[in-house]
This record gives C-alpha cells, sequence and structure tokens, in this order.
C-alpha cells in the first residue's frame, strides 16, 4: 500500500502522521529534529511521499533527507491549494493553519468553516463558502497560559493541566485550573457564537493537542478530529501529485 508521511512541526512537539493507502493509520511523536528519527520512520514504512509543516527552525537536513528518500513537498504559502488566500500578507500565514483549513474544505466542503486549533497558541481560522481562507484570530494556549501565571507573579506556582477541577476553585491550584481551562472553553464557545450569528450555513471544527480538556466542555456543537492537521497536510499532498 502506498504511504505518504505528513510531519507536522509545532512550537510544542514534533510529530508525523502516517497514511496507508489514502487513510490515517498512526501518529509518531519525535523527541527532536535529529534526521536519524526521520530516517528510522522512512526505513520503517518506506513512504513513496512526504509533507512537512514546520512553524520552528528545524534541522534543515531533514529536507534533504526527505527529498533525497521520498517524493517531498515542504507546505508554505507559496504551495498550491484547493483554497484561496486573499489577505494582505499571505507569507505570513503559518503553513499548520493552512493544513487546518484544507482539511475543513476537504471533509466539509461549501460550506462557511471555522477551524479552531488548539496548541502553544489558540487559532482561529475561517474558510468561507467560496473556499477563501480570510484569517481569523490568534490568542494565548493552555499551556502559555499556565506558565504565564506562574512567570509574571510572584506566588502563584506553575499548574498542569487536569480533567477533573471544580467551577469553583477551593485552593490556588484548582482555582488556576477553572480560570485557564473553563476561561478558554468559554472564550472558544463566545467566539464560535459571534462566527454563527454572522454566518450561515455555519460548521466549526476543533482539534489540536489539547482538544482532551475541551470536547465535552463547550455548549456548541462542534466536530473534532486530534488529527485534523495530517488530513490536511495529506489532502495538500495529493493535490500537489
Amino acid at each position: 500500500m502506498p504511504v505518504t508521511l505528513c510531519f507536522d512541526f509545532g512550537n510544542t512537539r514534533l510529530k508525523c502522521g502516517i497514511f496507508q493507502d489514502g487513510k490515517f493509520s498512526e501518529e509518531i511523536l519525535l523527541e527532536n529534529d535529529d534526521p536519524a528519527g526521520i530516517l528510522a520512520i522512512i526505513e520503517k514504512f518506506r513512504p513513496a511521499q512526504s509533507i512537512l509543516s514546520s512553524v520552528v527552525n528545524h534541522n534543515p537536513m531533514i529536507e534533504e533527507l526527505l527529498e533525497r528518500k521520498t517524493k517531498f513537498h515542504k507546505l508554505t504559502h507559496a504551495t498550491p491549494i484547493p483554497v484561496s488566500t486573499p489577505v494582505g500578507k499571505p507569507e505570513t500565514i503559518g503553513a499548520d493553519r493552512l493544513a487546518l483549513v484544507v482539511a475543513a474544505v476537504d471533509i466539509f466542503p461549501k460550506k462557511n468553516n471555522l477551524v479552531i486549533g488548539l496548541g502553544s497558541a489558540i487559532t482561529y481560522n475561517f474558510i468561507n463558502i467560496n473556499h477563501e481562507f480570510l484569517g481569523g484570530g490568534i490568542s494565548p494556549g493552555m499551556e502559555m497560559r499556565f506558565r504565564s501565571l506562574n512567570a509574571f507573579t510572584a506566588k502563584l506556582p506553575l499548574v498542569k493541566p487536569e480533567w477533573n477541577f471544580p467551577l469553583v476553585g477551593y485552593d490556588t491550584k484548582t482555582n488556576i485550573l477553572s480560570g485557564v481551562i473553563l476561561g478558554m472553553a468559554k472564550e472558544i464557545d463566545g467566539i464560535i457564537d459571534a462566527y454563527r450569528e454572522k454566518y450561515r450555513n455555519f460548521n466549526a471544527l476543533l482539534s489540536g493537542g489539547d482538544l482532551q480538556y475541551f470536547s465535552g466542555r463547550l455548549k456548541n456543537e462542534i466536530f473534532t478530529d486530534p488529527y485534523l492537521i495530517y488530513k490536511g497536510l495529506y489532502a495538500i499532498s495529493q493535490f500537489n501529485q
């Protein structure tokens, strides 16, 4: 079966999605950007194609390796994709955001889609019914909020995310958990409400590494998929064959 490797290098994690015969099969987390780790994946899966979305300064030898071993494509603002980007400076659009909106169009064509990515930052990515990526918004992600409370105060601790906590915090830890996670949930619901008021035939999608802390906490009906970015990368890879 033909194999495609879809690499997503984000600010928090470096990871790879494996597609076999057109279907997502598994996710691999990379410890670092050592080309030896990439070579091990290549030798295991023997891919025909690969694509890379990166928002970090990764080891350039990775691209050389993928070029040599696969039919490789690096996602940039200049990559042909099945959507248009009528914004002022398309070169400033993160590759991860492009992959998310392409996934939305691939799954829900001819709809007004708001794709919300929960990573180092929360990205709100709006693509209209004409498949025009118009932009959206960016706000601090969950870990960034936890870290900022610790870094910019004298006594607040650095709290790790948990699923179970009360609405009314009873100590410093649960106050922070409630304020950060429920605060983000209300922010996301509020943004979705604002878009839904403005656009008909509207659909919202949620993805990203922090998805587990928010699915079930949102009042809005929303499509969730932790592997949405890989599906967008695969669609772009196929579009460029």
